[in-house]
This record gives structure tokens, C-alpha cells and sequence, in this order.
């Protein structure tokens, strides 16, 4: 496994794991879903996913051997990847510009974003990890 792919790795495991956190803290608090109280903990899981996969990351490049460099093909896996991601986000904020527009509580609207942002990084890390192991 190369090193990117040990970052994609990371990525999508820490990303998803922080949006399933934040998922599993809404639905457990109290009162009507569009009641509680999800700015403290929709900044955390943003935070915690950010410092998670830094960290992750560096704990990556410190406890595995082999060449960390990047090659041709990492490069184009990222491009496709990140290509296909921004295309997921693009369509995903149709939603949330939807909410909006139909004048939705805040509450839909900042969870339709983040959920739009989780959606992207996973469809596309996904996308590099099947072009690492099967190709283009």
C-alpha cells in the first residue's frame, strides 16, 4: 500500500468516523431534532475531523516504513479523486441552497452543508481507493 493510499485511508476513516460521532450526539440529546442545540458540536466534529486526520496523518508518517514520495500515479489517482469530489459537493449544495431558499431553519440548512462536505470526501477518497486497487 503506498503512502498516499494510506492517507486516503486515514481521510475517510476519520471523516466519516467525526460525522457518525456528531450523528450519534444529535439524536441522542433530548427534545424535538430541530430543538437542540448543534453549533457547539457541528464546530467540534469539524474541528476533531480536521486535528484527527492532521494527526492521523502524522502518526501515519511516523510508524510506517517504506518511501513516502509520490509518484505519477498518486497524482493522477488525487486528481481523479478530487475531480469526482468537487462534482459530488457542486450537486450536494443544491440541497442546502434549496433549504435555504425555501426559507428552512437553520438547523437543516448548517447539517445539509456538513452533510454535503462528509458526502464529498467520502465518494471521493472512495474514488482513489478503488483507482489504487483497480485502476482507471
Amino acid at each position: 500500500m503506498s503512502y498516499e493510499e494510506r492517507g486516503t485511508w486515514v481521510y475517510l476513516l476519520v471523516t466519516a468516523g467525526t460525522w457518525a460521532a456528531y450523528a450519534v450526539v444529535l439524536l441522542n440529546r433530548d427534545g424535538p431534532l430541530v430543538d437542540v442545540t448543534y453549533k457547539g458540536a457541528l464546530l467540534w466534529a469539524i474541528g476533531l475531523a480536521i486535528v484527527g486526520t492532521v494527526v492521523a496523518r502524522i502518526l501515519v508518517e511516523v510508524f510506517t516504513r517504506g518511501d513516502q514520495k509520490t509518484d505519477e500515479r498518486d497524482r493522477d489517482v488525487n486528481r481523479r479523486g478530487e475531480y469526482v469530489a468537487g462534482t459530488v459537493l457542486g450537486v450536494a449544495m443544491v440541497g442546502p441552497l434549496a433549504l435555504t431558499l425555501a426559507e428552512a431553519r437553520h438547523f437543516w440548512n448548517a447539517n445539509a452543508m456538513y452533510a454535503a462536505f462528509v458526502l464529498a470526501a467520502v465518494v471521493g477518497s472512495v474514488v482513489k481507493l478503488v483507482a489504487y486497487r483497480r485502476g482507471f
